[in-house]
């Protein structure tokens, strides 16, 4: 017996408990889609629907911290091709609605408008994956807002601004004082 097959066999045995059992068992065969060509009017437009997310307060928002530049390139690098489907055909989707609700642009409404219209959009997606089935396709805008976090909380603006940023920790400490209101540490 190789190396290999007793790997499987273990996996097997234990119930397909460790981690990573599917891509040990099955090979990794998960690909990309296709890179989609993104315009600097797209990057415009995520950039508003990021900053609509995580507006501009006492910290950066996310058009600060070039989120929708971030989101083309995981979409392109991390997505699969009928992901990368869903996010393109979402940001189409997002403007029609918009359209037919204020008749405007996404891009053109008020900020009070953008948060109301995204509020109403994220309940959507909340409902559409509690009746989801099994390998439905995600709902496009709950990508757009877990790309919109992700990007943010992962950038230089968002880790060292939005949060208490220690680049270098000494030691373990257990009890540092926490006041109400205090940002998280990365």
């Amino acid at each position: 017996m190789n190396r290999r097959d007793a790997v499987q066999r273990i996996a097997l045995l234990m119930g397909g408990a460790m981690i990573g059992s599917t891509a040990i068992l099955t090979g990794c065969k998960s690909e990309t889609g296709k890179p989609t060509e993104w315009t600097p009017e797209d990057i415009a437009y995520l950039d508003e629907i990021a900053d609509t997310i995580l507006p501009t307060t006492s910290t950066p928002g996310a058009k600060a911290a070039k989120v929708g530049q971030f989101m083309t390139v995981m979409v392109n690098d991390s997505y699969e091709e009928k992901d990368q489907k869903v996010f393109r055909e979402g940001m189409e989707k997002l403007n029609e609605a918009a359209n037919d609700k204020y008749d405007n642009d996404f891009i053109k409404l008020t900020p009070q408008q953008r948060t109301e219209f995204l509020t109403a959009l994220d309940k959507e997606a909340k409902d559409y994956a509690k009746n989801a089935k099994e390998g439905s396709d995600p709902h496009y805008f709950r990508m757009m807002k877990e790309l919109t976090l992700l990007g943010y909380f992962t950038s230089e603006i968002g880790s060292t601004q939005a949060r208490r940023h220690v680049p270098v920790p000494g030691r373990f400490d257990g009890c540092i004082p926490y006041k109400k209101g205090d940002k998280a540490f990365t």
